[in-house]
């Protein structure tokens, strides 16, 4: 109930009457049964204005840390975090992978729409990074329908390293649903993980507008920070190589 009270209205109609966000293809998500949104992920407000265009709920998994937290700020803050949405990672599995495996296909199996972003952390200069295979293994094994999802706008709300930027209007892109299910039975096969994991990501793509870079985003954020790092290197050995 406090996830529709935070919706309906506290949060949203005021992240409405501020940010006006826009959606297309609502009409691809169904309105029943389990579904996995991915998502392309620009900013921490992804999943503020993503669920906020849609009739249904909208579940992602986090860590368990943010549940677990003693005393009042303990209580409010797993209370914050269950009422938008988010569930914990079970941390029984051997893990935190293989735990929000386990807790998204337990949510599907229930008829939950799951949200899920490929990239596994946002994007750090607007491009479109390589998805991780887990969307691949939970479409595979869940058997429910993968929805590609494209946020617009939301890294100019909040860039990357700040709590917030312009105003925009930011706006929500729902492409047709992908049925995997030619490949029912092949979840072991890493191969085919990741041909399902590019084909959702190329559908991403052509939704948002990205330019696609073929390398983890985690990988492209320690390239650019080491060049960052040899040029300011190199900068300051120019100085003093007069010297």
């Amino acid at each position: 109930m406090f996830y529709w009270f935070l919706k309906l209205a506290a949060l949203g109609p005021v992240l409405r009457l501020i940010f006006r966000p826009w959606a297309e293809g609502l009409e691809h998500v169904p309105r029943d049964g389990g579904v996995i949104l991915a998502v392309n992920h620009l900013s921490y407000s992804d999943w503020l204005f993503m669920p906020l265009v849609l009739p249904r709920r909208v579940t992602f998994v986090a860590k368990a840390e943010y549940f677990e937290g003693p005393g009042l700020k303990g209580w409010l803050q797993k209370t914050f975090f269950s009422g938008s949405g988010q569930v914990p990672i079970d941390r029984t599995s051997g893990s935190a992978a293989a735990g929000a495996i386990s807790t998204q296909l337990r949510l599907l199996s229930e008829g939950h729409v799951c949200g899920i972003f490929p990239e596994g952390t946002r994007s750090h200069d607007g491009k479109l990074y390589r998805g991780r295979t887990g969307v691949a293994r939970l479409a595979l094994e869940s058997k429910v329908p993968v929805i590609p999802v494209a946020v617009i706008g939301t890294d100019v709300i909040a860039p990357p390293g700040k709590v917030f930027g312009k105003r925009v209007r930011p706006g929500v892109k729902f492409g047709e649903p992908l049925d995997f299910s030619r490949y029912d039975g092949m979840e072991g096969d890493r191969y085919i993980l990741r041909a399902i994991t590019d084909e959702i990501m190329y559908e991403i793509m052509r939704l948002s507008g990205q330019e696609y870079v073929d390398l983890y985003a985690q990988d492209a954020k320690k390239r650019d920070k080491q060049a960052v790092d040899r040029a300011a290197s190199d900068e300051v050995w120019d100085e003093i190589k007069p010297l």
